[in-house]
């Protein structure tokens, strides 16, 4: 899985080392994510304008466009290097422990889960924003896609079949995840947030102990819609 996981995530373009025009844009682009990132997670997204970024960022709008296109570009670019560190802590865990001979699904996911839950902690202001629900349009379907992209690598776990049951699955456990992680950031302690991990992974356990859900081979017949006597409510 973990190895599955790193190949996946999308390739960043590399620049030559030593570029001084490479090193000018990456401050530039570094400046501009790290400003987001304040003023997003104080004001929120929608309450943002890009002025408020330029100015916290030392920048101009004109510079804004050209790196990242527009405020919800900056918002999702945001979201991806978060995304991104996240999955390659679960990656980097899982892959340790194959590493060290484990092969059962639930434990490796249950490892995997536990790396990005404490990413999230790590990184509580970003995980926060993006589980606040106030983001560009569409941003959901693209944190739930990521979500249930890294889920689906975990071998065994017979989500990413095809059914939609096995489709369920995955998204069930992505939402379990994510709302982890939405009470995880939200946690006053490193405590309370310990906690609500072990109690998330808890959960996953007892999701996972059977397997995905499976529809009978023959499923019972419905039963009549009991005759009142009386017409249509409807």
């Amino acid at each position: 899985m973990g190895e599955a996981l790193r190949q996946t995530r999308q390739a960043r373009p590399r620049a030559s080392a030593g570029g001084w025009q490479w090193r000018r844009t990456a401050e530039t682009q570094r400046a501009l994510l790290d400003a987001a990132r304040d003023v997003f997670a104080a004001q929120g997204f929608a309450a943002t304008s890009i002025t408020d970024i330029v100015e916290r960022a030392g920048s101009s709008v004109g510079s804004l466009y050209h790196h990242f296109g527009g405020k919800s570009e900056l918002f999702l670019a945001l979201w991806q290097e978060y995304s991104d560190a996240q999955e390659e802590l679960a990656a980097k865990a899982v892959t340790q422990a194959e590493q060290g001979g484990e092969t059962d699904p639930l434990a490796l996911f249950t490892i995997g889960a536990k790396a990005y839950l404490d990413g999230c902690w790590q990184h509580r202001q970003l995980a926060a924003l993006f589980q606040a629900g106030d983001a560009p349009p569409g941003f959901a379907n693209i944190a739930r896609e990521d979500g249930c992209r890294w889920i689906g690598l975990v071998d065994g776990l017979g989500g990413p079949d095809g059914t939609p049951a096995g489709g369920l699955y995955l998204v069930i456990l992505a939402s379990l995840v994510r709302e982890g992680a939405r009470e995880v950031a939200d946690a006053s302690s490193r405590r309370q947030a310990t906690r609500t991990m072990s109690a998330v992974l808890e959960y996953v356990r007892r999701l996972m102990a059977d397997g995905p859900w499976r529809p009978p081979v023959k499923p019972a017949a419905a039963e009549p819609w009991p005759d009142t006597g009386t017409s249509d409510p409807l």
